[in-house]
């Protein structure tokens, strides 16, 4: 019989991640293949990953696989935190009111703002002198 698992999908900037959550498991954390340690080397991107499941106390019980593309580090850890999140409510209703005090299910919605003809960039224009 195959294992139950839960998927949802974060989004962030240009980034998307497509988290698998597997009840039961030893608590690792798999993003496109490696370890999630070894695929964001910095700390502060590991914190964030593992910020839903260490305030539910899911660290050590739960087993997630993270498909992610798009964007640079800090929106693909961003938009995995959303996808756990979200597979945590999805996985256990109860879990919703601790991940809304925490911030966990709102998403970030900014994104890079489009070049404009006729200026420099966004909106930056021509610099204009007097003299």
């Amino acid at each position: 019989m195959a294992e139950k698992y839960y998927q949802t999908i974060g989004r962030r900037k240009t980034s998307v991640a497509q988290v698998r959550l597997i009840p039961g498991g030893k608590g690792t954390i798999t993003v496109n293949g490696k370890d999630y340690k070894e695929y964001f080397p910095i700390s502060t991107l590991q914190d964030a990953i593992e910020r839903p499941l260490r305030e539910t106390g899911k660290l050590d019980s739960v087993d997630v696989t993270v498909r992610t593309l798009g964007g640079g580090q800090s929106g693909q850890s961003d938009a995995v935190m959303l996808g756990i999140a979200r597979a945590l409510v999805k996985y256990d209703e109860s879990l919703r009111t601790v991940m809304r005090t925490h911030g966990f299910l709102t998403c970030d919605a900014r994104k890079k703002e489009r070049k404009k003809f006729g200026l420099r960039g966004a909106r930056r224009a021509k610099q204009w002198r007097k003299r």
